[in-house]
């Protein structure tokens, strides 16, 4: 019987006090319960103890009380805080040591998400390995890496005439925080250069014009050889708005297609194949932000190596439980055929 923490960094209070945890907080606890539920759902020979890093913002006993309302409650949910003046990494490091497996979600801002990775250890660590994590927390070497492997991205929107309107945003930022679109390629330079100026970590963009789409895939090894796959799991509609400022700002997600005979399927598991060939360490729910240009197709803008919004109801959509897959649970009825992605 494996005992897993799941920590979130919003819902453990990693952003108590800020302006936008208010704002945040909700999608910090809907990920944070469906990857509980997903685990609660597992046997108890698989999973003996499920351990959520909460606050008083977001305590645990909300998800209590839903299970007790839906008819049942489970013993083996159980919740810790961090203790007044302990730091969240602090809190990780040592609640992690208490544990066999550690399931994070942080953002990649600042390295934090690596740093969460480093404070947990690679035998406890549930999800893509450390190089993975410091190349995805920035877009820009992201982007490079995809490129090189052919796939589209807004670089292929850089030469004379090919945008009509360009993006400013952190280099290592997480959804749209700081996110700002420009009519005027001017404008935009001078406003990453006073960002630059500032130290911020930047980069500026073509905004590509089209559909913002994501996919969700579960990435693993197949075989002997433990050879890297990629298996799609759905595609989605991500909900983007500019403010008249030029203001980006993300208001969620809804699926579209969780079916491998949707025609586009072959097109989007190239894809994600290829993604996957560029960032070899990907592991577990993996994200792809992207959008469906009228004309190139999909262009990917960026990588989520972790656990996003994309992941709540998907094993209720999916009738797999993702948790099982995260674990590497090889039985027929939460991952038949499907990746390995046990560490």
């Amino acid at each position: 019987m494996k005992t897993i923490l799941v920590y979130e960094f919003l819902s453990a209070g990693g952003l108590a006090g800020e302006p936008a945890e208010a704002e945040l907080m909700p999608l910090g606890v809907s990920m944070r319960d469906a990857m509980a539920r997903d685990l609660l759902q597992l046997g108890a020979e698989h999973v003996g103890h499920v351990t959520l890093a909460d606050c008083s913002a977001a305590p645990a006993d909300a998800l209590r009380q839903a299970l007790a309302d839906e008819g049942g409650t489970d013993a083996r949910l159980h919740s810790q805080r961090a203790r007044a003046g302990q730091s969240p990494l602090d809190f990780l490091a040592e609640q992690a040591a208490l544990h066999d497996h550690v399931w994070v979600v942080a953002p990649e801002t600042a390295g934090l998400l690596q740093q969460c990775q480093a404070a947990v250890g690679d035998t406890r660590w549930l999800g893509s390995d450390a190089q993975a994590l410091r190349i995805a927390a920035s877009k820009t070497q992201t982007l490079a890496r995809l490129a090189a492997r052919g796939v589209t991205t807004p670089l292929d929107f850089a030469g004379p005439g090919q945008a009509q309107r360009w993006v400013v945003k952190p280099d290592d930022g997480a959804g749209a925080v700081d996110t700002r679109v420009f009519d005027d390629l001017a404008a935009a330079r001078a406003d990453a250069q006073r960002r630059q100026d500032a130290g911020q970590a930047v980069t500026l963009q073509p905004w590509v014009e089209g559909k913002a789409m994501s996919l969700s895939m579960m990435c693993g090894t197949r075989g002997r050889g433990g050879l890297p796959q990629a298996e799609l799991l759905s595609l989605n509609r991500q909900r983007i708005g500019v403010a008249a400022d030029g203001q980006v700002r993300f208001d969620g997600v809804h699926r579209i297609s969780t079916d491998p005979a949707d025609p586009r399927w072959p097109q989007l598991q190239a894809l994600a194949d290829t993604v996957l060939q560029a960032l070899p360490g990907l592991r577990g729910f993996v994200g792809i932000d992207l959008v469906c240009h009228p004309q190139r197709g999909p262009v990917v803008i960026e990588v989520n190596a972790r656990v996003s919004c994309a992941y709540v109801g998907l094993s209720v959509a999916l009738g797999r439980n993702l948790a099982a897959l995260t674990l590497g649970l090889r039985s027929r009825r939460a991952n038949h055929g499907a990746v390995h992605v046990g560490r």
